[in-house]
């Protein structure tokens, strides 16, 4: 059953999506067929509508209107223009950074009670305007008591309460996908929302992302493809974080990085190098790399720099999947296609019941008619979009672990075409995925496995001798026992057999008496002969009942 907290925001969600005008959205959401008698019977149905906003713009508002769930998923999406008509993708650009603020007062009023002192004391100065303004937080811009620039970012009041408010209503909204939706058992949307509400759990404390912004910092130290800005610890809570501040060109202003003779496609390679280092090399990586979290360092123009924020949403991967995720990329890019049926199959990600001939010709399908453009021209984005058909057929389940990392690298991918079009992602990926590949398999790696473990193998030689030694003892008394239990098996086995010799002889004997005594009585007396007989019988068989019972 459907709460009636919950029920009353999906009244507020589809009263919003009406009054902007986006009412199909409603009647198309499969989800929403359980309750569709609330679309129809609703007034704002027949009279709340918005004038004279463009299709794209009815979008946005709608969804900043909505949340700050509703905004990520704006954020995703506008990093995708070559999946996006252009007017969408331009007007969802503005979730990135130009979400409306809350008050700079508030703001103010929430870092002193975060950390306990008037902000006039914290810090040299605090600009109550907001640099920046996202779906979770704003940021304002600051100095410290020494001089030295920093931001302030302050968590956007009630977020908590806002963000699981509208976890509840996911919850919901995947339990009616599970009873309803035929392809729940693939997608497997509880799992899916699962995964979601940690990311977004994670993502409301600023501690957790000063730590991810201190563990990128280290990871890509004396880098000349990242910077990462320093967090100041003593001035971060759960709801307020500092750290230094960067001076950069967004990445999203490409003409002015053109005019600044910034080389454009180093600048876009570098985005992949960073991305699948991040992936492979330190399985931690950023996965909220949309352009108003992305700026350009271009102190240097033929050697331009990253600068990235908002460290809220990172990720890492088993390595198990980090392996199969490698090997099917290398089996992609050589067009490998029974490789990665076989990759599919051992990793579990497809039915084991699939056949593997048949998901290799499917991949083909996909895959193939892709390779005759030039790489340049390639779509990472609209390759996984096939493969989700191909996926569908076989039913293959969703992977909640790998979203994130899909998510990432198509924002990568969309702002590298964004900046490059001609960006060849394949040729930039192979030898950092094939360098990783040897790095884990090759004769050094196993070289310096046994390095790095030679303290625990040397510990264990060491007790060698002491372990055989017990394994012999155990074999002998193990052995001088099963001997023992053996004859001692075979004494009672001697014991039954004589016991059940004993019995036959008897049961023999009565019989032999009794044919002597009926003989006798026919001779003499014949009415004596059906009184034996029966009084025989019922002996006989009270004395094989006896010897059974024994």
């Amino acid at each position: 059953m459907i709460s009636f907290a919950v029920a009353r925001r999906l009244v507020g969600i589809q009263r919003v999506l009406v009054r902007h005008g986006l009412d199909e959205y409603v009647r198309a959401t499969h989800l929403y067929r359980p309750l569709r008698f609330l679309f129809y019977f609703s007034p704002w149905t027949w009279f709340a509508r918005s004038r004279g906003a463009n299709r794209a713009e009815k979008l946005r508002l709608a969804l900043e209107e909505l949340g700050p769930i509703f905004i990520k998923f704006g954020q995703a999406l506008s990093t995708r223009r070559d999946l996006l008509p252009r007017d969408i993708a331009d007007e969802l650009a503005k979730l990135q950074d130009r979400v409306p603020p809350f008050s700079g007062a508030a703001a103010r009023a929430q870092v002193e009670h975060a950390l306990g002192r008037p902000v006039g004391e914290l810090f040299g100065s605090f600009d109550e305007n907001p640099l920046a303004a996202a779906s979770i937080a704003q940021v304002h811009a600051a100095t410290l008591a020494d001089g030295r620039e920093v931001v302030v970012k302050v968590l956007r009041p009630g977020m908590r309460e806002a963000i699981g408010r509208d976890l509840e209503v996911l919850h919901a909204l995947a339990r009616l996908a599970q009873r309803y939706w035929v392809e729940s058992k693939r997608l497997r949307p509880l799992e899916v929302v699962s995964e979601y509400q940690k990311t977004i759990t994670d993502e409301l404390d600023l501690l957790r992302e000063a730590d991810n912004a201190s563990q990128l910092r280290r990871n890509f130290a004396g880098s000349p493809l990242l910077h990462v800005p320093e967090v100041h610890w003593d001035l971060c809570r759960r709801d307020v974080m500092v750290m230094e501040r960067i001076r950069g060109v967004p990445v999203s202003e490409v003409e002015r990085l053109r005019e600044l003779g910034t080389d454009i496609r180093k600048l876009a390679e570098n985005g992949v190098t960073i991305f699948f280092t991040q992936v492979f090399r330190h399985n931690f990586f950023h996965a909220d790399m949309h352009p108003g979290n992305i700026f350009v360092d271009v102190a240097d123009p033929a050697n331009p720099r990253y600068a990235a924020v908002d460290f809220g949403i990172v990720a890492s991967l088993e390595e198990r999947d980090q392996y199969y995720l490698a090997a099917n990329f290398l089996a992609f890019f050589d067009r490998d296609w029974r490789r990665i049926a076989e990759l599919h199959l051992e990793s579990g990600w497809i039915p084991p019941q699939a056949r593997g001939g048949e998901l290799t010709s499917a991949v083909r399908t996909v895959c193939e008619p892709i390779f005759n453009k030039p790489l340049g021209e390639i779509s990472f984005g609209l390759v996984l979009l096939r493969l989700f058909e191909v996926a569908r057929r076989f039913e293959m389940p969703v992977q909640p672990q790998l979203i994130l990392l899909q998510k990432t690298l198509l924002n990568i991918e969309g702002l590298g075409r964004q900046l490059y079009p001609e960006l060849d992602l394949f040729r930039t990926a192979r030898p950092i995925l094939r360098d990783w590949m040897a790095e884990r398999i090759g004769p050094e790696a196993f070289t310096r496995g046994l390095r790095e473990h030679w303290p625990d193998l040397a510990e264990a030689l060491k007790m060698a001798p002491v372990v055989l030694q017990r394994a012999v003892r155990r074999a002998y008394e193990d052995d001088f026992r099963l001997r023992t239990e053996s004859a001692s098996v075979e004494a009672l086995r001697e014991e039954l057999r004589a016991g059940q010799a004993r019995r036959d002889a008897v049961l023999a004997g009565g019989a032999f008496l009794l044919g002597g005594v009926l003989w006798l009585a026919l001779a003499t007396q014949p009415a004596w002969a059906g009184w034996l007989l029966l009084g025989g019988g019922a002996a006989l068989l009270l004395s094989r009942q006896g010897a059974a019972g024994r």
